[in-house]
């Protein structure tokens, strides 16, 4: 296939690296500025700095060079990027079909991807998420690494996922939207919440409980969204939980962490150098989550923590004073 990847952050640029393995690719860099710094040097030094551009990997700094002649796009960029790249592929009159990378809610709207695309697309435009636990450099590197493709074309779904499927980026194929996408927003914000934790040296089995906790969030407001339990339960449920509330490369846990640490968001924020999602999706969460009678405490003392300026030890606190009740 001829696929292109829209935008070069840390996600773009190494799935770009892997999929060079078994199609040809083209990755397409926004900003002038990067793009002949990687032209140069063949890095992404910015986001992705030890893995060196393969020299069949073609960059363009234009995003109709890099979609032309296209069987697939890959949109590799910011929920709040989603829209305004979508309006450019629908304007660009190049009818290929798209799969985002991005995981949240977009600021303002608190619109899903999926609700995005219905909104900027043609009705018949083919389209669906990609997500699952899935750390860039990992991809990159070509280590082991299954994720879902959704999408509500099913055949859509299942042609894409065995296209890109290989031996190391094992691709299964779903037609639970709602669900994957869902799932793909609260887990970034229970991943704040475990990163707290952690930094307030809570303990693996506060971190355990919390996460199962999440967990149980993430799937009230799913189900109610349209979403299948069972997904809830998959890749791109309990396994993109499981890697973003516990593992080291983890942006959003790490928000949590040096937020125990008693450092500033905004600095936080600056010092990362990369999107954390979850800290413009948990308000956003939290007001949906409101309006649709869905209770969801572990969001809710994120939200007070990050934008309000709850202390992380009272949050602690006001979750620990909870009445118990049957699980």
């Amino acid at each position: 296939m001829n696929i292109a990847v829209l935008g070069a952050g840390a996600w773009g640029t190494a799935i770009a690296i892997h999929l060079l393995r078994f199609h040809a690719m083209r990755l397409w860099v926004r900003d002038p500025r990067q793009y002949s710094e990687m032209a140069a040097g063949r890095r992404n030094l910015k986001y992705l700095p030890d893995h060196p551009l393969p020299v069949g990997l073609l960059l363009q700094p234009r995003l109709e060079d890099a979609i032309a002649g296209a069987d697939l796009a890959l949109a590799a960029v910011p929920v709040s990027g989603l829209r305004q790249t979508l309006k450019a592929l629908a304007a660009g009159g190049c009818r290929v079909p798209v799969i985002w990378l991005c995981k949240g809610l977009e600021a303002g709207t608190a619109l899903f991807p999926r609700q995005v695309a219905e909104q900027e697309l043609p009705a018949d435009w083919s389209w669906g998420a990609l997500s699952g636990p899935s750390f860039a450099q990992e991809v990159a590197a070509g280590l082991p690494t299954a994720v879902t493709l959704a999408s509500p074309n099913r055949e859509f779904a299942r042609q894409t996922a065995a296209a890109l499927n290989s031996r190391h980026l094992r691709v299964y194929s779903s037609g639970d939207v709602a669900g994957v996408e869902t799932a793909g927003a609260v887990k970034n914000v229970v991943a704040i919440a475990a990163g707290l934790s952690d930094g307030m040296g809570f303990g693996h089995n506060a971190r355990a409980a919390l996460v199962t906790r999440g967990l149980a969030e993430m799937a009230r407001l799913g189900r109610r969204l349209g979403g299948q339990a069972e997904t809830f339960l998959g890749l791109s449920g309990v396994g993109d939980l499981m890697l973003t509330c516990t593992g080291d490369l983890s942006r959003n846990r790490r928000v949590g962490l040096l937020l125990a640490q008693g450092l500033d968001l905004a600095e936080i924020l600056q010092r990362l150098g990369h999107v954390a999602e979850g800290v413009q999706t948990a308000p956003e969460v939290r007001r949906m989550a409101e309006a649709l009678g869905v209770e969801m405490p572990i969001t809710a003392a994120v939200c007070r923590v990050l934008h309000e300026g709850l202390s992380v030890s009272d949050a602690a606190e006001a979750l620990l004073a909870r009445e118990p009740r049957e699980e």
